[in-house]
């Protein structure tokens, strides 16, 4: 609470954090799980219709991330990039149940939810979070929100409500007027949420903060059949036409979904994970990077299932440990969302008659991708393969990876893998 203001005219700041760790541990093929999630007792036509917004909620996100890609693809050229637009769209989504006027209708067209009544908005999304969360031996996907909130602010009841029964959001009292412990807090909250991922997010709190919101995914898979570690060599990993780094290259010959995308001039190809998630990568031909993601469209997806067949490839993909920190503040501003982090923003919703802002938004995610599989996980049988020459796939230059959730599907992470090395 900042002095000499009145309570009625009172200039606060929202901090909004967004906060995600993906560690995957990768072994192996799909199998398909297909089974429903109960997400309360509602009908079964009530669940098909909350399916089908989530479907279509899906595919808007899908659209954002591509879009999202490309801002930041511009102002990070020749840099690894890796975020969830899922985890972004959440937490944005779940901001709209304070937000109304103008500051609404700024966020839901920036997110591609323009036209999406907001009943359906929340709705959907509760759907989607109800059908990621899973926890099994040899998979883990959590997609968690929570709100600390100064001692001092009364939310709306209705506000709290509403984001605990749609987005389960914890709500933790925080003493804002101690930044320092507000700091030490939040940064332990999240570091246990992700497993110690993320430890260190939060580095200073805006003086004035009142409320901070954090949105973390936390997801850890392995592959049925794992990559021998035996088979990793060093290799070289083209960074441009002229620069080479090396990098620990895994190798493993089997079954995979591929086709060929003449127009983007890349290959595409499946490698699914335990349960109902799949790694998608697309390799574009070298120099050809640009054209692949300017090309990257909402039914893409699609276009490239009808293009792919099972047949045998020789993956060659590189060991990877990349990291994502991004200023959402600034990149959002970019594909019009400003309203949020103005004094003018309208967020009475959360709070009635009172000035609240959007003062920091950080978006932070990492990737862990190797041959091995989650600790004590068993190993599992061969495959059986079809007497055929083997396709070649050499992923030794830059290229994109996708990890969707199948039945949605939903797309969790994005990636654009520029240097393994870093």
């Amino acid at each position: 609470m900042r002095s000499g203001s009145s309570p009625r005219t009172m200039n606060l700041t929202l901090g909004l954090g967004l906060f995600l760790a993906g560690v995957l541990s990768v072994k192996g093929f799909l199998k398909p799980s297909l089974h429903g999630q109960s997400y309360g007792s509602v009908s079964q036509a009530q669940g098909w219709r909350s399916k089908r917004i989530a479907q279509e909620l899906a595919r808007r996100n899908m659209d954002f991330g591509f879009k999202l890609l490309k801002k930041l693809a511009s102002s990070n050229p020749g840099r690894n990039i890796f975020f969830s637009p899922l985890s972004v769209s959440t937490a944005f989504s779940m901001l709209c149940l304070g937000a109304q006027d103008s500051t609404l209708a700024e966020i839901k067209e920036g997110f591609n939810f323009r036209e999406v009544p907001e009943r359906d908005l929340h709705e959907g999304f509760h759907y989607l979070l109800g059908r990621l969360n899973q926890e099994k031996r040899d998979i883990k996907l959590r997609v968690g929100n929570s709100l600390f909130i100064d001692r001092r602010l009364q939310p709306q009841q209705k506000f709290l409500r509403e984001t605990k029964n749609l987005y389960d959001a914890e709500t933790v009292p925080t003493d804002f007027q101690n930044l320092e412990l507000a700091q030490k807090k939040i940064n332990e909250y999240v570091s246990e949420k992700t497993q110690g991922r993320i430890s260190h997010l939060i580095r200073n709190i805006d003086p004035g903060t009142v409320m901070l919101l954090t949105n973390y995914i936390f997801f850890r898979a392995r592959w049925l059949h794992e990559f021998d570690p035996k088979a990793t060599k060093q290799e070289d990993f083209m960074v441009s036409r002229n620069r080479s780094v090396q990098v620990p290259m895994m190798l493993r010959g089997g079954l995979y979904d591929v086709g060929r995308d003449e127009q983007l001039a890349s290959t595409v190809l499946e490698m699914p994970y335990e349960g109902n998630i799949t790694a998608t990568f697309i390799l574009p031909d070298e120099g050809k990077l640009k054209l692949l993601e300017d090309g990257l469209h909402v039914d893409i997806f699609a276009k490239w299932k009808k293009l792919m067949s099972r047949r045998v490839v020789d993956v060659s993909v590189p060991k990877l440990h990349i990291q994502g920190t991004y200023d959402l503040k600034k990149t959002l501003s970019h594909l019009g969302i400003t309203k949020i982090f103005e004094e003018h923003g309208d967020l009475t919703r959360i709070v009635p008659h009172r000035s609240l802002k959007v003062g920091q938004a950080v978006h932070k995610a990492e990737l862990q991708m190797d041959e091995k599989g989650t600790e004590g996980a068993a190993g599992s049988g061969a495959e059986t393969l079809p007497m055929e020459t083997p396709l070649s796939v050499r992923m030794n230059h830059p290229f994109l990876m996708m990890i969707y959730e199948k039945v949605t599907p939903s797309m969790i992470f994005l990636a654009r893998v520029a240097d393994p090395s870093k």
